[in-house]
């Protein structure tokens, strides 16, 4: 009886261990988690958005709301952050396969991240300047409902940009400065919220240029 529950206990163990080094479910596991909060965290900033929609357009209906000329930097600033969309995937055909689900980079892959991370602060620059111009003519933050929801709505996309900008800083120094592999996971959601952020501004930019 004894050498029975020995031996059930033993194959019981054997199985753990088997299970336990199976890296592969281990990584599927963690990458669908991750893909699933990247796609969570989509849904909340389109959520939130369209709740600024919404109440810009209750807001429009008033009598002190009138039209405002948009800073014609705006449309070289969505230039530059759909260019870097294209960017990031250029770096991301140039990554380079290893095991456990992890990807390194070559020179000129490192190249184009860069190029897709100066992008991206150029276009945070870019927004900074529209504010200027703005200011330069006497339009501030509570001039009018107008230019209220012209600067939350650019702040908070930017804001928003900027989160991708830090995910840049990071890819790049784990590969340069790390040991040069990356679980390819975060290079994909790091992708799919880039590419989001490019959407979401064709649709502020349009929000903006019909509405204010």
């Amino acid at each position: 009886m004894a050498t029975t529950t020995a031996a059930t206990v033993t194959t019981q163990v054997g199985s753990i261990n088997k299970a336990a080094v199976r890296p592969g479910v281990i990584t599927a596991g963690t990458d669908r988690a991750s893909r699933s909060g990247i796609w969570v965290g989509i849904f909340a900033i389109t959520m939130s958005f369209m709740a600024f929609s919404s109440a810009l357009f209750v807001r429009e209906g008033s009598l002190d709301w009138g039209h405002l000329a948009l800073p014609s930097i705006l449309y070289l600033n969505t230039v530059l952050l759909l260019a870097s969309s294209g960017t990031f995937e250029i770096s991301r055909r140039h990554l380079e396969l290893h095991t456990g689900a992890r990807v390194g980079s070559a020179g000129s892959g490192i190249l184009w991240l860069v190029a897709t991370l100066a992008l991206g602060v150029a276009f945070c620059a870019g927004q900074y300047l529209a504010w200027q111009n703005l200011r330069a003519q006497g339009i501030y933050l509570a001039t009018n409902p107008n230019s209220s929801f012209f600067y939350v709505l650019t702040l908070i996309h930017v804001l928003h940009v900027t989160a991708g900008i830090f995910a840049f800083v990071y890819l790049l120094g784990r590969l340069l400065l790390g040991n040069g592999l990356l679980r390819r996971s975060f290079f994909d959601n790091t992708a799919i919220y880039w590419h989001f952020m490019g959407v979401l501004w064709v649709y502020l930019l349009l929000l903006c240029r019909i509405k204010l």
